[in-house]
């Protein structure tokens, strides 16, 4: 059978290679992505294995790569991606990326400096002149009340300014400074307190913000000057603005060296924008250029680092020449395999080919189901699940028409089921431009992720809404209704609210049913609830045990695909006998029901009438109880047909009789098969012994031990009392599950109609309110309506209950389904691929 519907068939390989052609031969595998390396040499340290300095070196390419991506997009670069797909460099290259990065980083890294500093000397001047700005304005206003001056008979102190005073004697010095805006009101109350209220200090604001040269951001700053008297507050004020990080920058005292000052600091910040411009063009130059070859780098630098980190799983022969690796390859895919060692080869130059020999192993192989972009989905939701164990039966082409046929049950809406595949059908459209954005919203991956699972259940939610004839709450009438009022006038029309259409007259009913799915009738009448209740209850049984036989059948694949004969004798069969004994003949009395009751017209056919039509529940009980139903004396009998109780006691004792085969036959073979190897062991040590002695008339008794000696079923270790407690834990699943999981599958019944009365509701509780208005306010009205209850469909009926019914349909294939052949024991096929690599590694790019 195909790998569609189990796994692909795998090989462990031992492959020799040339240690000069093993890097390209490595890189050609990669390429293909097929071919899964074990570690053969796990006991040695990472950092002891013979390619990690070339490991190492990968990593710092890496790392200044990271660097130059930072640097770009701080600047807004846009980076070049064409798409291309550069092959892994020769080991020679390395050197000259090596050197290419080595050189950029440099460089940037220089650039970057010189533009920190230039920057920092920026912000120093441009500080100093709002200091000059400010302080002549704080000296101007004082000149208007006090008339400082000069005196050069009194001792001044060196590094601050001062300030006399002509009517008294007292020596003033001050200092001015920047300090960020938020620290004023904490730095004024520090100076208050430790100064004593002995210093004055005035501040103002500047305006516009500065840029911090380290990190970049916009800061906002004020301009202070201090005055104080005397060494000792000196020392205190220089403190503080030490402690608060306050920048205190040299102020002349006389006004003219203010100026002069000014004029200096003008001139240099000119200079400085210049040499600022002409940095800042030279950074975005080398910027640009690393830029356009940037995507190629850091493909080319994760290859070569996977191709040495693979080699490092690798062995070195006895003469240092070979490098051995063990493999785990899909067996169709050996030819193209080896086309792949033979290019690396010639690509390297060497003249001995490399050597590619099978390996035999009791170990499991890994599971490698062959997808396409259609049937990823679909395969992920079974992994979730559990990996399938080797050449187990493959659940996923089936969940392809199951999974959105349910989901369709569930959702089934003409109209929410368009809007969905509408959805789904432009994400498949317009995949290709979709998937090249590489969007890091994670729904909306999602969402894209599963457009095919999307759009067929959109196309079976307009199929099933179609059946039930329900589109946003109302009926379409195609065919023409199968009921109709005949002779009604006005007044009856008034008199009564409620007319009764009675099925058994041609009066109302036409005899002709309307031809596909519900009549549109049923749509306006006052029992269509009780009406749909009991035919969407019935539908869903049925579809439950359709699938839960399905489920059972696939087992019997997957026991003759491994040859287990054992199982198929104690499992399967006693598992499909009572499953179809008692709940498959459910489903039949559902058809019968169907087919034999009927609207009777006349007085003989009372006894097919719905009056008499009994009770499948009721007649599942008691057939489980063995108790006969009551019925009415006209309807003469509670069967369906004849012989019906006999054929429910038949039916269920050979039910119950599969409970203790299920329970009991699989221990008991198992035991009587180990005695009967034992036997046969036995026997061969009688020979070995008689032959050794000579005495070779010894008889052989008990030779034909069986030919099943090995323990059926993988058995042969484990312990008989551990066999017994596993089937029983089995069997009791199964008996219970089968109720559960029945009763289960009736969520399909009630989010069903759950759906449609959440859709009823909304289109009588909003929208026709709308419809009611009258004249041009009508219109308005209807706009803005039209506009809340197309939201709330959306988000309410398609978004919310479109999750609900796909987590209660994903239920039903993990628990009530896959639990019946899905073992699910399986490790994943990972091979070495460059194209998973290079995605993951820009997922994890992507991630904050």
């Amino acid at each position: 059978m195909g790998s569609l519907f189990r796994s692909a068939e795998m090989t462990l390989c031992q492959l020799f290679l040339q240690s000069e052609a093993a890097y390209a031969c490595v890189s050609e595998l990669g390429e293909l992505g097929l071919v899964q390396f074990r570690d053969l040499n796990p006991d040695v340290n990472a950092f002891q294995r013979k390619f990690v300095n070339e490991v190492r070196r990968c990593d710092e390419m890496e790392r200044k790569l990271r660097y130059l991506e930072k640097e770009i997009k701080k600047d807004g670069i846009p980076m070049l991606d064409t798409g291309e797909n550069p092959e892994a460099p020769q080991p020679r290259e390395m050197i000259d990326l090596e050197a290419t990065f080595e050189k950029l980083e440099n460089e940037l890294r220089e650039v970057n400096q010189n533009a920190e500093a230039l920057k920092r000397n920026f912000l120093e001047l441009t500080e100093l002149k709002q200091i000059l700005r400010k302080t002549q304005v704080f000296f101007d206003e004082d000149s208007q009340d006090h008339h400082f001056s000069n005196n050069s008979n009194v001792r001044t102190t060196p590094d601050l300014p001062q300030h006399r005073n002509s009517t008294d004697h007292f020596i003033f010095f001050f200092v001015a400074g920047v300090i960020l805006r938020e620290r004023i009101p904490a730095f004024e109350r520090m100076l208050w307190r430790a100064c004593r209220g002995n210093v004055f200090l005035r501040q103002a604001e500047i305006e516009t913000p500065l840029e911090d040269p380290s990190t970049g951001d916009q800061v906002y700053k004020s301009v202070f000057i201090i005055f104080f008297q005397g060494d000792q507050l000196k020392t205190r004020v220089k403190k503080i603005c030490e402690g608060f990080r306050a920048t205190l920058y040299p102020c002349p005292e006389a006004p003219a060296d203010r100026r002069e000052m000014a004029m200096g600091v003008m001139t240099r910040i000119e200079d400085l924008n210049t040499v600022l411009g002409q940095t800042q063009d030279h950074r975005h130059r080398v910027l640009v250029a690393a830029a356009k070859n940037i995507k190629n780098w850091f493909v080319k630098v994760r290859k070569i680092k996977a191709i040495y980190h693979t080699l490092n799983l690798f062995n070195l022969d006895v003469t240092q020449k070979c490098l051995i690796a063990e493999c785990w390859v899909p067996v169709l895919d050996l030819e193209n395999i080896q086309l792949a060692l033979r290019r690396g080869t010639e690509r390297s130059g060497s003249s001995v080919p490399p050597i590619l020999n099978k390996m035999d192993t009791p170990e499991d192989p890994p599971t490698y189901n062959h997808t396409n972009k259609f049937t990823t989905a679909f395969q992920a939701l079974i992994d979730s699940y559990g990996i399938a164990s080797y050449r187990e039966m493959n659940p996923a082409p089936y969940t392809i028409i199951t999974f959105p046929f349910l989901f369709a049950v569930m959702f089934g809406d003409l109209g929410h089921g368009c809007l969905m595949a509408l959805f789904g059908a432009w994400m498949v459209i317009n995949e290709k431009p979709l998937a090249a954005k590489k969007s890091d919203n994670e729904i909306w991956n999602i969402f894209f992720g599963g457009r095919y699972i999307i759009l067929l259940m959109g196309l079976f939610s307009m199929y099933t809404g179609f059946i039930y004839n329900d589109i946003f709450a109302k009926s379409l009438n195609l065919f023409g209704s199968g009921w109709r009022i005949f002779n009604v006038s006005n007044a009856d029309l008034k008199a009564k609210d409620v007319f009764e259409l009675d099925p058994r007259t041609t009066q109302n009913y036409l005899g002709t049913p309307y031809p596909i799915g519900m009549d549109p009738a049923w749509q306006l009448a006052k029992n269509k609830i009780i009406f749909q209740n009991s035919f969407k209850m019935k539908i869903s049984i049925i579809l439950g045990i359709i699938h839960m036989l399905f489920g059972v059948v696939m087992s019997l694949f997957n026991h003759l695909y491994f040859k287990n004969r054992l199982s198929i004798i104690t499992e399967f069969i006693p598992q499909i006998i009572f499953l179809s004994f008692l709940f498959l003949y459910m489903v039949m009395l559902m058809f019968i029901k169907w087919f034999v009751y009927f609207a009777n017209v006349e007085e003989d056919d009372f006894v097919y009438g719905t009056r008499c039509a009994p009770s499948i529940l009721i007649t599942f009980i008691n057939m489980v109880l063995q108790k006969r139903t009551p019925y009415e004396p006209n309807c003469q009998t509670s069967s369906m047909f004849a012989g019906q109780t006999g054929l429910q006691y038949l039916l269920f004792y050979i039910a119950m009789i599969c409970v203790p085969w299920m329970l009991l036959a699989k221990p008991l073979m198992i035991m009587r098969a180990r005695k009967q190897q034992h036997a046969y062991s036995v026997t061969h040590q009688q020979m070995a012994s008689a032959t050794e002695n000579g005495d070779a008339s010894q008889q052989v008794v008990g030779g034909a031990a069986g030919g099943g000696a090995g323990g059926p079923g993988g058995h042969d270790e484990e312990p008989l009392g551990e066999i017994f407690i596993h089937q029983a834990i089995h069997t009791i699943e199964y008996v219970l599950g089968s109720v559960s999981h029945t009763a289960s599958y009736l969520r399909l019944w009630a989010l069903s109609l759950a759906h449609a009365q959440l859709s009823e509701v909304l289109w009588n509780m909003v929208l026709s309110k709308g419809l009611q208005v009258e004249g041009w306010p009508g219109g308005i009205a209807l706009y803005v309506i039209f506009a809340f209850w197309a939201s709330l469909t959306v988000s309410i009926l398609v978004l919310m209950e479109g999750l609900s019914a796909f987590l209660h349909t994903l239920r039903l294939h993990w628990v009530e389904f896959q639990s019946k052949f899905y073992l699910g024991a399986g490790y994943m096929f990972q091979p070495f691929s460059f194209e998973v690599i290079l995605d993951s590694a820009s997922q994890s790019k992507e991630e904050p």
